[in-house]
């Protein structure tokens, strides 16, 4: 008998630049976010963006890209600061209404620097502590026996190739737990308008404002502080690795 689809999917997003050289002094991190959604839930969530993106922009061709919106590009060059505020505040408050669930990795880049002579990519260390969380995560909700996918956004045709490369390798047994794990990667561009790509995007930067500036007012934060995978009610370390911690 063929195995079923799992009740969950996951979308993966990042924020910084995973290189080692010429590191961003005023953004020295990578951050990996992954969104874990029932796709019961994720289908009232699409429902409820579509609605959004029609309220505000008049239709859903619009694409939620967080560095965009913080430049005022494109569609969103039309807010005046008012206006950019008041679209901000209801974004944040329809995120804070969706149900899902997030495991994600801040990779300090210059703390990797100081502490290892090895440098392995920073984007493959996120992934491998995301994909630990996933699975235990899965595993307490039994939904580690069906077919489930994760859906990462592209970013090249060579490190597209590269990333599926190392995804297949802890996949077949190069992880924490030292065993064979059956996930499924989906590689999807930005432009699908794949609402939990866009999701994991807008997350992604205040997860790694929140680890640089852990004292600056960071509204959005204190939203998806609450959706973080938790053990022991607590989700440092569970929901959120800081690596090197």
């Amino acid at each position: 008998m063929s195995k079923e689809y799992s009740d969950y999917i996951i979308y993966v997003d990042e924020s910084g630049d995973h290189g080692m050289s010429n590191i961003n002094k005023y953004y020295p991190v990578f951050v990996l976010a992954f969104c874990i959604f029932k796709k019961t839930d994720y289908l009232q969530t699409v429902v409820n963006m579509q609605q959004f993106k029609f309220e505000r922009f008049g239709h859903d061709m619009v694409i939620l890209h967080e560095s965009e919106i913080r430049r005022n590009r494109g569609d969103f060059a039309q807010f005046n600061k008012i206006q950019k505020q008041d679209f901000m505040d209801e974004l944040t408050d329809l995120i804070k209404q969706e149900n899902f669930t997030i495991v994600a990795s801040v990779i300090d880049k210059n703390k990797m620097l100081e502490k290892y002579t090895h440098l392995r990519n920073p984007y493959y260390v996120a992934m491998g502590f995301c994909l630990e969380r996933l699975y235990l995560f899965l595993k307490k909700n039994n939904a580690t026996n069906k077919i489930i996918h994760i859906v990462f956004e592209q970013r090249g045709r060579q490190e597209d190739k590269e990333l599926e490369l190392e995804f297949r390798r802890w996949c077949d047994g190069d992880n924490y737990f030292k065993k064979r794990i059956d996930f499924n990667i989906r590689m999807a561009s930005k432009q699908n308008n794949s609402v939990g790509l866009q999701l994991a995007d807008l997350i992604a930067r205040p997860i790694g404002l929140s680890v640089l500036k852990p004292e600056q007012k960071n509204k959005a934060f204190k939203v998806i502080k609450d959706k973080f995978r938790k053990y022991n009610r607590s989700y440092k370390g569970s929901g959120l690795k800081i690596f090197p911690d």
